[in-house]
């Protein structure tokens, strides 16, 4: 049986449709911008190797992102899990994966859950979480999640470096990952994480 990693990639999310459109209409863009771009998270099977599995959805709308919508989409995927899976998030990915945990009983066993440069809260944020906020208590979350992994860099422009230390203050077990000079995540590499997975399944976690 092969070893599954599930991805979860990050979103923008707006508190009314007006905002998102008016997004749409003033947001600063480059030409890169409309052409096709390779992330880290296309290339996690090919760097993992054929003992893996990875699962990369498209979540819903990822411009406008609804968290019930996105939970629908989850649970849609949850079929084709086993027990042991490791499930990463990206941003509001990430924040997704807390919540969801937290308030729901996931039908699979968690090996792990990554946290990479996921919002704590709106605090320092440009845009607003929307209906992705967190809950007042992870315990839930850190009881289902397995072991907990904070991967975060110092530089990030977008979600501030600081949100690690919130979540670690609510979930002291979980295990940091302190990076420099990755902003927020969007390089075409992260040969960080990759083997933070296999140590994951190696049960060696605390070498990264």
């Amino acid at each position: 049986m092969k070893k599954q990693v599930v991805v979860i990639h990050g979103g923008r999310t707006f508190l009314a449709y007006q905002d998102y459109i008016d997004s749409l209409k003033k947001r600063e863009v480059v030409a890169e911008k409309f052409k096709a771009h390779k992330s880290w998270r296309d290339g996690l099977q090919e760097k993992l190797g054929e003992d893996f599995e990875v699962f990369a959805p498209k979540m819903p709308n990822g411009f406008n992102a609804v968290y019930e919508e996105w939970k629908i989409w989850f649970l849609r995927l949850a079929e084709f899990l086993h027990d042991d899976v490791v499930l990463v998030g990206h941003s509001l990915g990430g924040i997704f994966l807390a919540k969801y945990l937290s308030e729901n009983t996931f039908a699979k066993k968690v090996r792990a859950a990554v946290l990479v440069a996921a919002p704590f809260d709106d605090n320092n944020l440009n845009e607003s979480l929307g209906d992705f906020i967190l809950p007042d208590s992870l315990e839930h979350f850190s009881v289902q999640a397995g072991r907990v992994c904070l991967c975060f860099s110092k530089d990030d422009p977008v979600v501030p470096f600081s949100h690690m230390g919130k979540y670690k203050k609510v979930l002291p077990n979980a295990i940091e990952m302190p990076l420099e000079n990755r902003q927020h995540f969007e390089q075409e590499d992260f040969l960080e994480l990759v083997k933070l997975i296999n140590n994951i399944f190696n049960s060696n976690i605390h070498v990264i």
